[in-house]
This record gives C-alpha cells, sequence and structure tokens, in this order.
C-alpha cells in the first residue's frame, strides 16, 4: 500500500491547495470536469488530482505567455522509456509497521 494514492478521499485537500494557490476552481457539470483559472490561465481535468497535475505543469513551465504546446518538456524522460520497474525502498507505512 502506498502512502498517498488518487483516490475521492483526498479531494477536498485537492481542492485546498489549488484554491491557497490563488485558483478559482469550479465543477462543469456540462463537461463533467474539474476546471480552474488564475490570471487567465485556465486548466480542465477529469479528476480534482489531475487538475492538481496540470497546474503543477503550468507552475513548473512558467510560461509568460500563451504559445501552442506551451506545456511541451524535452527532457530525458518519456512514456516511452520510463521504467515498468519499480527502485528498491522501503516505503514509511512499512517503516511506521515496524
Amino acid at each position: 500500500m502506498p502512502a498517498l494514492s488518487e483516490y475521492s478521499n483526498v479531494h477536498n485537500t485537492v481542492f485546498n491547495i489549488i484554491t491557497n494557490k490563488g485558483y478559482k476552481l469550479w465543477y462543469n457539470k456540462e463537461t463533467e470536469m474539474y476546471c480552474a483559472e488564475k490570471n487567465g490561465w485556465d486548466f480542465m481535468a477529469d479528476t480534482p488530482c489531475s487538475l492538481l497535475g496540470i497546474i503543477l505543469i503550468y507552475e513548473y513551465k512558467n510560461p509568460k505567455s500563451y504559445q501552442e504546446y506551451w506545456w511541451k518538456d524535452e527532457g530525458s524522460l518519456s512514456e516511452k522509456n520510463l521504467s515498468t520497474q519499480a527502485p528498491s525502498y522501503t516505503s514509511v507505512v512499512e517503516k511506521k509497521l515496524l
């Protein structure tokens, strides 16, 4: 069991993080999507955790103005070369049980 995973019981925490970062937050019933906006930059995702991830991409990239594919990152990792094997580690959950 991981220390934290995406599940509905973390949604309130995610909502608080997003609003404390200064974003306006709402749920669009028509599209069934979670939405946020700050300074004209608007974001939309299927789940609250995904929305937070999208916002973190924006904050990481810190674009000065909109341009197509502003979010792209040409780093060395991609889905094609992402490891399918977990590294060796001891989860904090396991450490607590010891």
